[in-house]
């Protein structure tokens, strides 16, 4: 396939090296996507604090453009799509918002963050809170958060994560049963995402569900 770099193979889950746009026209159908791409946020992101430091340069870096055509590839393979950020993308109007409550957001960061959807359900909200960057990845998202996310797809076995990161979608997937594919254009971020999805495939004993986030027909969500 075009645009592959490495490719491995763990558990449930594919995990891609490479440009996502190279890869996306030759990966074929998937049930959802299900990801958080860069917002376009750049330096507006560090609040006069953490982003100005040294070690977060990186990140302001890689948050500087969030592209259209990310999410217009992202609609062209049909299926359900959970896009993190899809407030700042020219996207089809939805009633089906998922709002992330950052119970412990400080004053300079947001309080919360929407996902835009494309799922005819009532819009839902989560409170969660910000975690530390545990894996690296200035942008990483609670995996109760992604898990939350895939019980709004009880239907869909196969979920891709475009912009995989430090692998938490994938992480997701392989605790609940689903084959996940991630693309990630950092190598480092994929060696982290490959050892996460590892020792998830590694340590099924670990899969608590008191731990997870509840699915929305357990919270009394209209499906």
């Amino acid at each position: 396939m075009t645009g592959i770099l490495r490719e491995e193979r763990i558990g449930n889950q594919r995990l891609l090296l490479g440009d996502c746009m190279a890869i996306l026209p030759g990966l074929g159908r998937v049930d959802a996507v299900v990801t958080d791409p860069p917002y376009g946020l750049g330096r507006r992101m560090q609040g006069g604090t953490w982003g100005a430091q040294d070690q977060d340069s990186g990140f302001l870096r890689w948050d500087l453009q969030a592209r259209q055509e990310w999410a217009d590839a992202i609609l062209a393979l049909g299926g359900g799509a959970v896009i993190w950020g899809g407030n700042y993308f020219t996207l089809p109007p939805t009633r089906c918002w998922l709002i992330w409550n950052k119970v412990n957001a400080v004053p300079t960061m947001a309080d919360f963050e929407q996902a835009w959807t494309n799922l005819d359900r009532p819009s839902k909200r989560i409170d969660l809170p910000v975690g530390r960057v545990e894996y690296g990845h200035p942008t990483q998202k609670p995996l109760a958060l992604m898990e939350w996310c895939l019980g709004f797809l009880p239907e869909a076995r196969s979920i891709l994560d475009p912009f995989m990161g430090s692998g938490t979608m994938l992480v997701a997937c392989q605790r609940m049963g689903r084959h996940g594919t991630g693309i990630e254009l950092d190598p480092g971020y994929f060696d982290i995402a490959c050892r996460r999805v590892e020792d998830a495939a590694r340590q099924p004993d670990l899969l608590i569900p008191a731990t997870r986030a509840p699915a929305p027909e357990q919270q009394g969500f209209d499906l």
